[in-house]
């Protein structure tokens, strides 16, 4: 019997098997690729894997608020040549990813490959493109900084470079660039409850004052640690006016600070002897050294006591003071605390200080009050913190610390001591009594210092800044502020001067900060301070 030869139905009852056989294989690949390799397909849109791209670590505040975290967010590209109406697609497209709808309308009719739709879209609006149905998408995963508190303490915390995965271009991105692409997490000094504080009044009393720009810190003066750093303004709106934004003004700019400088000039005379603070000096209409007439902003007596003199300010008696000590000696004692190089920190950003080659009698005479010589506040704070911390080496920090880390004996304990109570009279009978905030024995100094401009002191243009200590009796915090031209109608004048805007401007800052650190209000020390400062 012959064979029996397959009719043309079965034939195709064959075929048709063949088919969904091969398709019932392609979806079981399909299955695998989305359980195991995860990989997902819709339509013409292609998601890779998220999980390739590598991130950088959190930077976290000292109490464990977030600062600085890498979020998935992807890179989007098209494939014009796919699109049934290119016009409509790039209107789509540019409408709910915020791309140029002119710039897509022209890639799309002259490009073929793949096309730059948006960079670095977060996933919510992946979902939205995804809902237009186009074909020919491709999503490429990224990651992208994101700084949930926005500007706060920007030009500490700085910034990464735009492309993803990109490495730190400034502040402790960059300076904890290897640390942060390690994966640990980063805990810093900083305190954001301070930081707020600090930022809001130094900005109140920049628009108060009118003032250029202004900066704070506010450091332990046993740790070093850096609680807070502001410099303003700060905000993107301020680069239309030529001021940048994110330069850190208060570790990369150096100033002629003035008076508070006297501080170093009185510590040196008690660490060597070479005055007493009941001692009188000569001060009246000014100081002759040279062919030069050192004068003060403000009328003073025929004589003045020492402590007198750092109290109400003086210039003309200061100078006389410094030359006791020297040439030699005060530019070593400035080197031992660090002002004759840059401070180092976690943070690149940083300045070397200015002061001249030839340091005669002169320039002794000038430095003791504060002006011929240029230094960062970071300098001068870590400096400052030095003199009332017991005399002991800090080392200016924005990792958050455990315990005391005070390093070695660079001033004597009892000059230290001296100091406090010396300070603690400036605030009380001298040029910052507006520092004073009943029940935290502030102690500190005012500076008015004349802006240098081409070689020439302006006398209408100042830069004022007041060093506050507190509680001075055993300090734990030093708050430094500084206003830049402070003018108008609030500051014009002798009310222009330090005492009168950088002064509140610390208190102010003390005053909301030292419940926040947990400070216990003490009693008053006025006569203790006055008795130690005799």
């Amino acid at each position: 019997m012959a064979a029996n030869v397959p009719t043309t139905i079965q034939r195709r009852i064959v075929v048709a098997a063949g088919i969904c056989v091969m398709a019932f294989a392609l979806v079981g690949v399909r299955v695998v690729d989305l359980t195991i390799f995860k990989g997902q397909v819709t339509g013409a849109t292609v998601v890779a894997p998220a999980h390739i791209v590598a991130t950088r670590a959190d930077i976290l505040d000292r109490n464990g608020q977030l600062l600085a975290r890498d979020l998935p967010v992807f890179d989007l590209y098209a494939q014009p040549h796919v699109f049934w109406d290119k016009a409509q697609a790039a209107h789509d497209l540019a409408r709910v990813t915020g791309a140029s709808e002119n710039r897509l309308t022209h890639a799309f009719a002259t490009e073929h490959n793949y096309v730059l739709v948006a960079r670095q879209i977060t996933p919510e609006t992946q979902d939205r493109v995804m809902h237009l149905g186009l074909p020919g998408l491709e999503f490429q995963p990224a990651v992208k900084r994101y700084y949930p508190q926005g500007s706060a303490a920007v030009q500490v915390i700085g910034a990464t470079e735009a492309v993803s995965g990109g490495k730190g271009i400034n502040g402790l991105e960059r300076g904890l660039n290897t640390r942060l692409i390690s994966g640990t997490p980063v805990r810093l000094s900083l305190d954001m409850r301070i930081q707020y504080v600090l930022a809001h009044e130094v900005e109140m009393a920049r628009e108060k004052y009118d003032a250029h720009a202004a900066g704070g810190i506010v450091m332990n003066v046993n740790t070093g640690e850096i609680l807070a750093m502001a410099s303003l303004p700060d905000t993107p709106q301020s680069a239309a006016q030529g001021a940048d934004p994110r330069r850190n003004r208060m570790a990369q700019d150096d100033y002629e600070l003035g008076s508070v400088f006297k501080i170093f000039a009185f510590t040196l005379a008690l660490e060597d002897h070479t005055a007493r603070l009941d001692e009188f000096f000569p001060v009246g209409p000014g100081f002759k050294i040279g062919r030069f007439m050192i004068r003060d902003a403000e009328r003073m007596p025929a004589q003045m006591m020492a402590r007198d003199i750092l109290a109400q300010s003086s210039n003309a008696g200061t100078a006389q003071i410094a030359l006791r000590s020297g040439p030699d000696r005060q530019r070593a004692f400035l080197t031992s605390l660090g002002l004759l190089s840059a401070p180092r920190s976690e943070i690149p950003e940083g300045s070397a200080p200015i002061y001249p080659r030839h340091w005669g009698q002169i320039e002794t005479a000038t430095i003791g009050f504060g002006h011929g010589i240029s230094v960062s506040p970071l300098a001068f704070v870590t400096a400052a913190s030095m003199v009332v911390n017991g005399g002991r080496r800090v080392q200016p920090t924005f990792l958050k610390q455990d315990g005391d880390r005070r390093g070695e004996q660079v001033i004597k304990p009892e000059t230290s001591i001296a100091m406090r109570g010396l300070l603690r009279y400036v605030v009380t009978d001298g040029t910052g009594k507006s520092a004073d905030i009943a029940g935290y024995d502030v102690g500190g100094k005012t500076g008015s210092a004349e802006k240098n401009e081409h070689g020439r002191y302006i006398a209408h243009k100042l830069l004022t800044s007041f060093c506050a200590a507190f509680p001075i009796d055993n300090p734990r915090y030093l708050v430094f502020v500084m206003l830049d031209e402070p003018h108008g109608a609030n500051a014009s004048g002798v009310m222009a001067l330090a005492g009168h805007t950088a002064a509140p401007l610390a208190g102010s800052v003390i005053a909301h900060i030292a419940a926040m650190l947990e400070m216990p209000t003490s009693a008053p020390i006025t006569v203790a301070a006055k008795a130690s400062a005799s």
